[in-house]
């Protein structure tokens, strides 16, 4: 009887769970990492970086892996808990190579690789890879026409060789459903050319999206690798208070020159913002909240709650403010809750039910203070008025939390479980 050869491409691993023998989930996986050998063999396989809860990234060797199955990796022994590092021998397959431009040996066609098979050797655990999935024709973002085939790895040339304009959608199409921050810790991992290449493939709300999550050096570096004109459309589709900070991470000659492309509308916000002292409430504040007229309904409210673009924390209250209903808005009058927006019927007028007495924050409340005072009217979000009564904007739970943690926490490495402490003697070997 023939040996059926297990099979799994590599697209279908992207983010799929890892449990250990006990059945309990050890985290997600984020990459594959091989070793490509001389001669045209199949490049040996060596592990998986997989992500567990604390965000930090290990490595798991293939020896350990016993069943790649039903979307989930089942692993057996003790995982080691030491930071991944890439070892100058080693390719990321994900992060290094999809959307590769290879050649066809038999033809010398150029083709672009859409996804790589892995298999497991027979009787051993060791796998290799050994199958291209490639489309003929240009590469390039808008370039989806083209015969599509698998081919062995031998069959193709080129893999050796960095490559220069590397394409990303492949790749994006692995990551399409993570998270914003889950992306951006993908992008944190990979080489900078390649971040450079993955953030301009990326859509102008999407890297917003990622942009707000990642470490400030990243942010910067990005931005920096962006056309002007690019780079002014993403800081339009950030959220205000994201975007002043990271302007304010920039050069001055060039804070003003993004901010001269920007919309004048957007980027009076941001320049209001970046008027505040940093860690104050008007620093802090989204100039973005809910605003009603006294006269609109808890039905006209429940409508704006509805829009799936607001983070949780802005749509769990909606300000009453007179006209204009944009920050800053004309005369503060109160603001309602989410759960009395279910409580009351629809035709109810949001005047007649706004919370009057909680007292709004100036905009040179201290961080200090802003904390307390969510902490002390059980809040997620707050109002920022001043001095004439006008709303200026809103500060919510987890703006606050990006400046009550370390700066670099984004990036900061948490330990790992009890007895999994890194580098200690005595720790199996990764299989490398």
């Amino acid at each position: 009887m023939a040996v059926v050869t297990p099979r799994v491409f590599v697209s279908h691993l992207a983010g799929i769970a890892v449990f250990d023998p006990n059945g309990d989930q050890v985290g997600r996986v984020r990459d594959l990492v091989a070793m490509l050998r001389v001669g045209g063999r199949p490049p040996r396989l060596l592990g998986l970086v997989v992500e567990v809860v604390s965000r930090r990234r290990i490595f798991l060797p293939m020896t350990r892996v016993t069943g790649v199955e039903s979307g989930q990796v089942i692993t057996t022994g003790v995982v080691n808990m030491r930071r991944f590092e890439q070892r100058a021998s080693e390719t990321l397959v994900l992060g290094e190579l999809l959307d590769r431009r290879v050649s066809l040996v038999e033809t010398g066609e150029e083709v672009t690789v859409l996804d790589i098979g892995i298999s497991q050797l027979p009787a051993r655990r060791d796998w290799e890879i050994d199958k291209v999935f490639v489309r003929k024709g240009k590469g390039g973002a808008l370039r989806r026409k083209g015969e599509t085939l698998t081919v062995e790895w031998s069959a193709v040339t080129g893999f050796s060789l960095e490559e220069h304009g590397q394409g990303a959608e492949n790749l994006l199409a692995t990551f399409e459903q993570l998270r914003p921050a889950d992306l951006a810790s993908a992008l944190h991992h990979l080489t900078p050319k390649r971040r450079g290449e993955v953030a301009a493939a990326l859509d102008d709300d999407r890297l917003a999206d990622v942009l707000e999550e990642l470490p400030e050096d990243d942010r910067v570096e990005i931005m920096g690798k962006l056309q002007e004109e690019r780079a002014a459309d993403v800081l339009e589709a950030m959220d205000p208070d994201d975007a002043a900070d990271l302007l304010s991470e920039l050069p001055e000659d060039e804070k003003e020159r993004l901010l001269g492309l920007m919309r004048p509308d957007d980027a009076a916000d941001v320049r209001r913002l970046m008027a505040y002292e940093e860690r104050t409430a008007g620093g802090l504040m989204t100039t973005e909240p809910i605003v009603l007229r006294p006269d609109a309904t808890i039905a006209d409210a429940l409508a704006r709650v509805r829009d799936p673009d607001l983070s949780p924390s802005l749509a769990a209250q909606v300000y009453v403010c007179r006209p204009p209903d944009e920050t800053p808005t004309g005369k503060y009058l109160g603001l309602v809750h989410f759960q009395r927006l279910l409580r009351d019927p629809p035709f109810t007028l949001v005047s007649s039910v706004a919370d009057t007495d909680l007292p709004p924050l100036p905009p040179g409340t201290p961080l200090n203070e802003v904390t307390s005072y969510l902490a002390t009217y059980n809040m997620v979000a707050a109002p920022v008025v001043d001095e004439s009564g006008s709303l200026l904007g809103a500060v919510t739970v987890d703006d606050v939390l990006d400046h009550l943690l370390p700066d670099d926490w984004r990036e900061a490495e948490m330990h790992g479980p009890p007895g999994a402490a890194a580098d200690r003697e005595g720790e199996p070997d990764d299989g490398r």
